[in-house]
């Protein structure tokens, strides 16, 4: 019965999903899981009796370990994301991207603009950076709305610019310096960058890849609805990470290209 009842869960939730996300990584791998379970409940019984003994046992096992080492993986992600958190001194914020709906901001993408807002309007002289280029069913880039968001909550225009070509979380960092630059700003300077708790962890190795050496995080709270894809989605691009973006050179460097068409279903 409990497992029905996860299956049936997870397969209203993933219907959700359908009808109201964008088909991202994180949606796919709650419709991979819903999936995994109803398989689960339908074949129980026979399943049951292969994972018992023999291969069958082994693999229940591998699984279970497998599982057991993601989720304490994404419990270390989240945790990492207050680990280092803004201290207030910093002069420059910078608001890491999300999705659009048409021209607005998603839910996850609100949670950071209003941190970023509540943070900036506290600290008048701090300077705010809108970072993200135009995605998928994005009718302006995102750096752009996330500007006029920031301007209508009462900002002073002045002290808010967009960045509006970047595609990853990467980028972001990469040409929010270019702008810095351009005005005289040390990268080196404290700076706080804006984002989603589960996504800090990443967007500070990213940030540190880009010079800046003194940023710090400020985590935005997850939407209840949006924690288990975001989440799951993280915890890959964790992964891929560790593995390939870490890699300055070495056998390695080569397969990051291969990957590179997956850039966006893991960074945004």
């Amino acid at each position: 019965m409990l497992l029905w009842a996860l299956a049936l869960g997870l397969a209203v939730y993933s219907v959700w999903l359908a009808v109201s996300g964008n088909g991202n990584l994180g949606n796919v791998l709650v419709w991979l899981l819903a999936a995994a379970a109803l398989a689960g409940a339908v074949f129980q019984k026979p399943l049951a009796q292969w994972f018992s003994h023999g291969a069958g046992r082994v693999v229940f096992w591998v699984l279970c370990v497998g599982a057991a080492v993601y989720a304490l993986l994404l419990a270390g992600i989240v945790a990492a994301g207050y680990a280092d958190r803004a201290d207030g001194g910093e002069k420059t914020v910078i608001v890491l991207g999300a999705g659009l709906r048409g021209d607005t901001p998603s839910r996850l993408l609100r949670r950071r603009l209003d941190a970023a807002y509540d943070f900036a309007a506290a600290h008048p002289g701090a300077l705010v950076i809108t970072t993200g280029g135009q995605g998928r069913g994005e009718t302006v880039p995102e750096g752009q709305a996330m500007r006029d968001y920031l301007i209508a909550k009462g900002l002073d225009p002045a002290r808010v610019l967009a960045e509006c070509k970047s595609t990853s979380t990467e980028e972001n960092f990469a040409f929010a310096r270019e702008i810095l630059a351009a005005r005289g700003v040390d990268p080196a300077a404290p700076a706080v960058y804006v984002t989603n708790a589960f996504h800090c962890y990443r967007a500070g190795q990213y940030a540190a890849r880009a010079g800046f050496a003194n940023a710090r995080a400020l985590p935005a709270s997850t939407p209840a609805s949006a924690v288990l894809p975001c989440c799951l989605r993280e915890g890959l691009a964790v992964l891929y990470y560790w593995v390939f973006r870490r890699v300055d050179g070495g056998p390695l460097q080569g397969a990051v290209g291969l990957l590179a068409f997956g850039k966006r279903y893991l960074d945004r």
